[in-house]
């Protein structure tokens, strides 16, 4: 399973990124949103984690531009942003889940694992 990491925070993705790895994910890492963007359209991944605010293309626009490309990799917004308008902007532009920071990688890394389970489900319905 390959996963998509577009976070500017260093020390967070480092974090993120070491600990999918341990689980047993490929990573690859963006530190801005327009390689993270460059990134979703031109490889293959089973999940992406996008920060909303990241230096040059926010990561709203980075879903946005997703699923305008029809780009249907499930996406897990990781964010400071708390609000309760921030979250269901979030959701409505198209992530499937969102994680407020601070966060625990235990939690991250199920939500992960139930995003992906649940896609590879609906691509692949039972006969």
């Amino acid at each position: 399973m390959r996963i998509l990491v577009v976070e500017d925070d260093a020390k967070i993705a480092s974090f993120v990124v070491k600990g999918l790895e341990q689980s047993g994910f490929a990573v690859d890492h963006a530190s801005n949103g327009e390689d993270g963007l460059f990134m979703i359209q031109t490889e293959s991944y089973d999940a992406a984690i996008i920060d909303v605010m990241l230096p040059g293309l926010d990561g709203l626009s980075i879903i946005a531009e997703m699923r305008k490309a029809k780009i249907a990799t499930p996406v897990i917004i990781l964010s400071a942003k708390r609000s309760v308008e921030d979250r269901v902007r979030g959701l409505q532009i198209g992530s499937d889940d969102y994680i407020v920071k601070p966060f625990t990688f235990a939690e991250l890394l199920a939500r992960v694992q139930a995003l992906i389970r649940r896609s590879t489900q609906t691509l692949n319905p039972p006969a």
